[in-house]
């Protein structure tokens, strides 16, 4: 049996989901929550091996739960199941360690498969998800230094207008030691090999105009 615990904040959805996993041979429901916090809570306590999660809730997020979950349940395969798949939901969600990602647009026997799926190990990402996906990553890989922080940046222009980094710790008032750090980062970052490629990046990619 593969023991699954679902998490939402709506009613509804929630025990439409149990109800219809409830039919499936394969799954136990040990367990339900209307919260993040109480749905980490009762996976914590129940051990399941799977956790249906919705993102958005009150008393928690999904997101939350699932960093809370993946630290005392390592084991557990927690799949995200909202109507959300922008950018700022879908990545934050995978990096808080979320195995799998499904559209509440998504139909029951998809979802159950994935459930199944994720006991075996194997990722499902909802195919509009996916595309968001790639299409941000082609975005990042076409436009690297979207990926630099605003500090980064900073030092990032500071370089293109030839300061040591010297002169880059006095402008932006931090030390030698965090301004090397944050070089070494840029490098890695514009994939370059030195300051002066660094400097020819910015001045291609217009970001003196920004």
């Amino acid at each position: 049996m593969i023991r699954v615990v679902v998490v939402d904040d709506h009613d509804v959805v929630r025990k439409g989901v149990i109800s219809y996993l409830m039919t499936e041979p394969e799954l136990e429901i040990v367990g339900q929550a209307s919260s993040g916090n109480e749905g980490a809570n009762v996976a914590i306590e129940t051990k399941p091996d799977v956790v249906l999660m919705d993102l958005i809730m009150e008393n928690g997020t999904g997101i939350d739960a699932t960093k809370k979950i993946m630290e005392h349940v390592p084991n557990c395969k927690v799949i995200i199941l909202t109507s959300y798949y922008d950018d700022e939901q879908v990545f934050p969600a995978l990096e808080a360690g979320a195995f799998s990602y499904m559209l509440k647009t998504s139909s029951a026997d998809a979802i159950a498969e994935a459930i199944k799926k994720a006991y075996k190990g194997e990722t499902v990402i909802e195919s509009k998800v996916a595309n968001k996906m790639m299409t941000s990553f082609r975005s990042q890989m076409n436009k690297p230094h979207e990926q630099l922080t605003e500090r980064e940046l900073e030092v990032l222009l500071c370089i293109g207008e030839g300061l040591t980094n010297q002169e880059i710790g006095e402008k932006l008032y931090i030390g030698i030691k965090t301004v090397k750090t944050h070089v070494s980062n840029i490098l890695s970052k514009l994939d370059v090999h030195d300051r002066t490629q660094a400097a020819v990046y910015a001045h291609k990619n217009g970001l003196f105009k920004k």
